[in-house]
Formats: C-alpha cells, sequence, structure tokens
C-alpha cells in the first residue's frame, strides 16, 4: 500500500498554484501590546501563503495521486488562493518565517521550532474558541508546551507521529525489540554486527532520542524528561552519540537520504518516519518497531505570521484543516495520525474503501501514531524546543543553543 508521491515528485513538489494579492487586517481581539490574539474571523482577503511540509497541502495535481485534494475544497470555500512553499527542515521553516516576516501567513511548526517562533515574536495567539473542531482535538494535544505559553495557545494542532526504529528485515535478525542495536558498540555483550550501515537523524533535536535511551537503561542519571536535561544529563547524551557516531553510515536531515541509504543497501536500522516507511516498503525489505525504551515523536501546529498579510485566510485554513474529513484525508496520505479523534473513525473507512477490506487495522499500527489511541500518544516524547526553564521550577535546563553546540561536538563539524 502508498500513501504517499513518489520520490521524484517529492523532490519536485513547487508551488500549489499562484497568490493573488491581498491585503493584511489587525487582530480583531485583545491582548497584550506585544503578542497578538485573534479572537474574531473577518472578511477573507483572497490569497494565503503557506510553509508547510511536503504532503501537508495537496491540491490533487500530484501524478497518480490527483484524488488527493484538500486544497481546491478550502478555496472554493472561502476564495483564498493557496500558495505553498516546501520546506526540508524545522531550521528553514524557522529562518523562513523570522527573516522574511511579512511574506508568508503560516507555517506547518513541529515542535522543535515552534517554540522558538514563539520566543521570537514570529507568530500570533489565537483564541481557540474560533475552532468548532478544537473540542475533538485529542488532550495532549490541546494545550502542549511546545505550542501554549501561560495558556495562550499560538496556533492549532494538525498531525501527530512517532519516530520509530526501522530495520532491513533479510539483514537484522533477530527482528529487534531495542534501541540498543543503533547506540551500542556491544548490545547484549556482543560486537554490533549492524555498525557502519546505521543511520540517525541529522538534527540536534535526535539528542533527546539517545535520553530517552538513558532513561530505560542508566536512571540514576535522572532524567524525566529528554528535552529537559541538566549539564550532566545533556552530556550523559552526548557522550552516547560519540560512541554511536563511528557506527554511522550517513545522518539523514531530507528523508529522501535515508530512502535511499536503505535502497541501496548502506543502511539497515536506525530511527524513521512514517513517509519514509512508506516509501520504501513496496519494494524494500523494510518493518518498524516500537522499541521497549520508548520513542520520541513530532506533533505539527499551523501557526500563523504575527505579520500575516492574510490573516482572515489563514484562520480559515486553521479552521478547516482541524475538521475530521480534512484529517483523515491528510493522514491517509502522509502516513500519519490526525489530532481531531473524530478523523479516526473517517481514516479507517477510507483505507478499507481505498485499499480493501482490513486495511484500517494499520490505523492501530505504530505508522499511523495508534490513531486516536490517548495511551500511546502521552508515551511518545513530543519534540518540543529545549529551554533553560526545566518546567518545574529549575531553570538548570540546557537551552537549544548548547544542545547546538553539543551536536556540532557530535557531528565533527
Amino acid at each position: 500500500m502508498r500513501r504517499f508521491m513518489g520520490i521524484g515528485a517529492v523532490i519536485g513538489a513547487m508551488a500549489l498554484v499562484a497568490a493573488a494579492c491581498g491585503g493584511g487586517n489587525k487582530p480583531a481581539g485583545g491582548g497584550s501590546p506585544s503578542v497578538k490574539i485573534y479572537k474574531s474571523i473577518g472578511q477573507t482577503e483572497g490569497a494565503l501563503s503557506l510553509i508547510a511540509w511536503v504532503g501537508y497541502v495537496e491540491s490533487g495535481k500530484t501524478q497518480g495521486y490527483e484524488s488527493f485534494d484538500w486544497v481546491t475544497p478550502f478555496q472554493n470555500e472561502t476564495q483564498c488562493t493557496v500558495s505553498v512553499k516546501y520546506a526540508a527542515s524545522s531550521d528553514e521553516m524557522y529562518n523562513l518565517m523570522t527573516q522574511q516576516a511579512g511574506q508568508f501567513d503560516g507555517v506547518s511548526a513541529s515542535g522543535d521550532s515552534s517554540n522558538r517562533l514563539i520566543a521570537s515574536g514570529a507568530v500570533a495567539a489565537v483564541d481557540p474558541k474560533l475552532f468548532p473542531d478544537f473540542a475533538n482535538v485529542l488532550p495532549e494535544l490541546q494545550a502542549p508546551r511546545h505550542n501554549t505559553v501561560n495558556g495562550i495557545h499560538y496556533g492549532v494542532p494538525y498531525m501527530y507521529g512517532p519516530n520509530f526504529l526501522m530495520y532491513n528485515k533479510k539483514v537484522v535478525k533477530p527482528a529487534p525489540t531495542s534501541w540498543d542495536i543503533v547506540f551500542e558498540t556491544q548490545p547484549n555483550g556482543q560486537p554490533n554486527p549492524y555498525a557502519g550501515k546505521l543511520t540517525a537523524y541529522d538534527f540536534p533535536i535526535y539528542i533527546a532520542d539517545a535520553a530517552i535511551y538513558l532513561m530505560a537503561h542508566k536512571p540514576d542519571l535522572g532524567i524525566t524528561d529528554p528535552y529537559e536535561l541538566t549539564s550532566d544529563q545533556l552530556n550523559a547524551a552526548v557522550d552516547l552519540l560519540k560512541q554511536q557516531a563511528p557506527m554511522i553510515s550517513k545522518y539523514w536531515g531530507e528523508y529522501t537520504v535515508e530512502i535511499d541509504g536503505f535502497a541501496n543497501g548502506s543502511m539497515v536500522a536506525g530511527t524513521a518516519w512514517p513517509i519514509n516507511l512508506s516509501l520504501l516498503e513496496a519494494d524494500n525489505p523494510v518493518a518498524e518497531v516500537e522499541p521497549s525504551e520508548g520513542m520520541s515523536g513530532w506533533a505539527d501546529t499551523w501557526m500563523m505570521s504575527s505579520k500575516a498579510p492574510h490573516p482572515n485566510c489563514m484562520l480559515k485554513w486553521m479552521q478547516y484543516t482541524m475538521r475530521p474529513d480534512v484529517q483523515a484525508e491528510v493522514a491517509d496520505y502522509y502516513g500519519a495520525a490526525g489530532s481531531n479523534a473524530s478523523s479516526c473513525p473517517l481514516l479507517r473507512t477510507r483505507l478499507d474503501k481505498e485499499y480493501g477490506k482490513g486495511s484500517s487495522d494499520l490505523v492501530d499500527t505504530v505508522r499511523y501514531g495508534h490513531c486516536g489511541d490517548e495511551n500511546f500518544l502521552k508515551a511518545l516524547h513530543l519534540w518540543k524546543t529545549p529551554t533553560a526553564d526545566c518546567g518545574d521550577g529549575r531553570t538548570d535546563c540546557m537551552d537549544f543553543s548548547v544542545w547546538q553546540q553539543k551536536w556540532t561536538e557530535i557531528r565533527g563539524a
């Protein structure tokens, strides 16, 4: 089964349609002078300019996947013509939103950039009462720390998913149950047979994956949150990743790098997203597993620029993308889970209809984030930007700038 575009289409994806001209509005609601809080929606401006992950803004123009189109209905309903710039990383999204403020209306930010966007003043706040479907959002995503600060909401939840362990079924035997095969030079006391053919996500937030492993195997470190690390805890995670580094074939930032590695055999195990698995599984012996130590994950938020030229169209988009039918279609296409719990039954129906009876069982697997399973979502360590505030009254945690420095040490660049 395939739920995403081909690799060539991914690389070549560009703007959907040309954006029409339109003027910006001031926020309709109140709020402090430094925080825009939108509390009502005015006349739409005729255009909407977005920054998004590939696959999040589909208009039926991807060859072979013309039936996936949630942009055209939105345009017909709102008269807001959509354009999109696809970004390859959270850093690129952050830079576009901060360095080209006023050119874009919103972004599908992941948790490793959303807090930075809030702190920079690049995004506006919204009143959840504007969104009828907000009440059906899974409780864990209604006010998470990666998009809600002091009770103020900076955006609305969209899709979420796990960073699971993907492996080559013909090479990695027996099937792994732990992250030890990617971190340890001698898992189970034996030399790591996959050294030189492992991969890992190429971004500082990956330090959290090492911290999750240490939470289980070195409880004396006292790690309770993989994103809230003291200097000693961070150094322990960094040491583990320095141990891992010589065993890495190649780090991946753009998911096509991992796809190519598994396809040509230079990679046999490593952290992966559902899209990576979906693009590989038709022609390659790959599988996914939920390691016993747990997993990190991502939950993406549609956030509005504080200098949005078309704020009312953006608010309409935020309303629209929370609808269960829209999220079910996105989940089907992307291989993720919708934040709106009501989207899960619709996703089951779609899968059975499109791919045959029984396909809906995939909704209960890790690739779909066990859609609607609150216990699974609670167990995921969702990305959030590390800050000095440990979240429990302490202020001695290492912030993201330190993580960036440490990642440079790990990578040797």
